[in-house]
Order: structure tokens, then sequence, then C-alpha cells
């Protein structure tokens, strides 16, 4: 058994990228970690990394064990738990990341639904608009909206993201509401940090696609902020719902260009490839896409979080 604990000690060396990083995720002091490796080197009588004071990488040896090793200790997982007696216990730490604003509106309150029904968890959720490394980070399961890129992660998706242009009564009684694109380009804007350069799409009755580029009076990289700047009379917002839309239904904002279609785009539960998937991940997904689904309350209007 002390082979196998050090071979995922081993994988998870490999996993964060350093001695170092591994001991912070696995809890357990770097000088361990060290002897660790060195007592699984010196018991299979082959060097498996190259260590140097600035890095270390595989050797041939240590890449082939490590893909073995992978392939053996998920068996070893899906055994345990499925002949645990507490198979139906989720426990254990869990490791979550969230955009900002994602977080504080909605996963959190999940989260707390979620715990209420298994309080044998330990969550750890890091809350940042910042693209964290699942694998280098320890991260179980991260919620990220968008395009996926990273070709090395799992996803599943969660639900659909729509977008609304949208302004202050205050505003619009005082500029005008846009009903063309001519007229919308000359608005006053609050943007997101990157949506400038991307443009803001547009398709119109005729399924014609238009791309607006305008002239930011604000950017920032919160949308709360940007919201409350847009309920300020401060200019012209392109949102997600999911941030504006108490602010909608209370009349703080007006939402404007309706004759016009705006991108949906998804959000998406991602985690590491792995042929086995933890169940308390698993569960945890299963969740997410029971309370948000198709049609998020958000965009139906509803408060459904209850304590």
């Amino acid at each position: 058994m002390g082979q196998l604990e050090d071979a995922k000690v081993f994988i998870r060396i490999v996993e964060a990228g350093s001695i170092t990083k591994a001991s912070e995720q696995l809890g357990i002091a770097k000088s361990a970690v060290s002897k660790k490796l060195n007592d699984l080197e010196t018991r299979l009588a082959a060097k498996l990394i190259h260590r140097t004071t600035r890095q270390s990488h595989l050797t041939e040896v240590g890449s082939a064990y490590y893909e073995k090793m992978k392939i053996v200790i998920d068996e070893v997982t899906e055994i345990d738990q499925t002949i645990s007696q507490q198979e139906q216990l989720l426990s254990g730490p869990l490791k979550i990341s969230t955009p900002l604003t994602f977080g504080l509106s909605h996963l959190t309150q999940s989260i707390d639904l979620f715990l209420q029904e298994h309080p044998n968890l330990t969550m750890h959720i890091d809350y940042s608009d910042q693209m964290v490394n699942l694998v280098e980070d320890g991260v179980d399961l991260a919620i990220r909206i968008g395009v996926l890129k990273d070709s090395s992660l799992q996803a599943r998706k969660i639900t659909p993201i729509t977008h609304k242009l949208c302004a202050s009564p205050d505003y619009l009684a005082q500029a005008g509401e846009p009903t063309t694109i001519a007229a919308l380009k000359k608005h006053r804007f609050l943007l997101y940090s990157n949506a400038l350069l991307h443009g803001i799409p547009l398709v119109d009755k005729n399924q014609q696609s238009h791309q607006v580029y305008p002239n930011a009076q604000l950017m920032a990289n919160n949308g709360d902020a940007l919201r409350q700047m847009a309920i300020a009379g401060h200019g012209v917002i392109f949102s997600p719902t999911f941030i504006v839309w108490e602010a909608i239904a209370k009349g703080e904002l007006k939402v404007i260009m309706e004759d016009y279609t705006l991108p949906v785009i998804h959000a998406y539960a991602v985690y590491p490839k792995t042929r086995f998937l933890p169940k308390k991940v698993r569960v945890l997904i299963d969740f997410l896409v029971q309370r948000f689904g198709e049609h998020p309350y958000w965009d139906q209007g509803k408060i459904i979080y209850k304590s």
C-alpha cells in the first residue's frame, strides 16, 4: 500500500508541476513529498523526475509510469467508492473556481443548498475572473462562461447565458432610446474591459449580422460595477442577464434594441480529463444543471433561493 500512496504523491507532483505546489495541494510538508518521491524511485530502481534547482521534468520512464499508474489509481478509487458502505455519503475536500460576479450572485446560493445536503464536504471556492490552471492549482471543478479553448479539459453545459442592451430610464429620457444600429452607435457605453475588442454582435429581423464597436465612456473588469453605473445614468450597458435581471425587474434599467437578437453563450462545468470522475464532482455538476437548467431563474424573473 506504501507504493500506491507514494504513486499518488508522484502523480500530484506531475500534475501540479512542482514538489512545492504538490505539497500545498496535499497539505503536507515539502520534505515529506520529496521523501515519498525518493522512496518510490528507490523502490522502482528508476529515476522518474529529473530535478534541478530551477526546474524539473519527467524522464522517459517517469512518463510511462505516470500514464499507467493514473489508470491504476482511477481503478482503485472507483472500486473503493463502489464497495464502500459510505458510498452515498459525499465527504472530503472539493475545490472550485468561479467567475467573481456569477459566483457571488448565483453559485454561492447553490453551494449553500448543496452543503446542506452534503455537510461532510469541505469546500474551497476561488472567486476570480482570472483563468486558473485546474491541474496545477488542484481545482476539481471550474465554472467558465463563453467559448472553451482548452482541449485538455472536459466540460458539461450548465445553463445558457443571454445578453441584453439596457440603460436607465433617466438616461434614455435625456439621450433618447435608440432603435437602429446608427442611433445606438451615438450613445455612451459602459463596457466590460475586453468587450471593446470584440464589439457587440447584433442580428436584425432579416438575419443580417451587425458588429457595433462603441466608444466607451467607462470600462471596468466587473459586471456589478458596470450595472451600478448604468443604473446611475452613465450610459448603455451590454451585459449578461444574470447580472442585470433584478435591475430590469425593478425598473432601474430598461432593455433597448429589442428588435435585434443578441448572442447566447453558455456556462460550463469544467474539470480535468480523467477516466474516472469523482462522485462528489459528478453529483455537484448534476445539482447545478438541475438548479439552473435551460431556462435559468434569472431569465424568468424568479427568485428561487431559500436558505
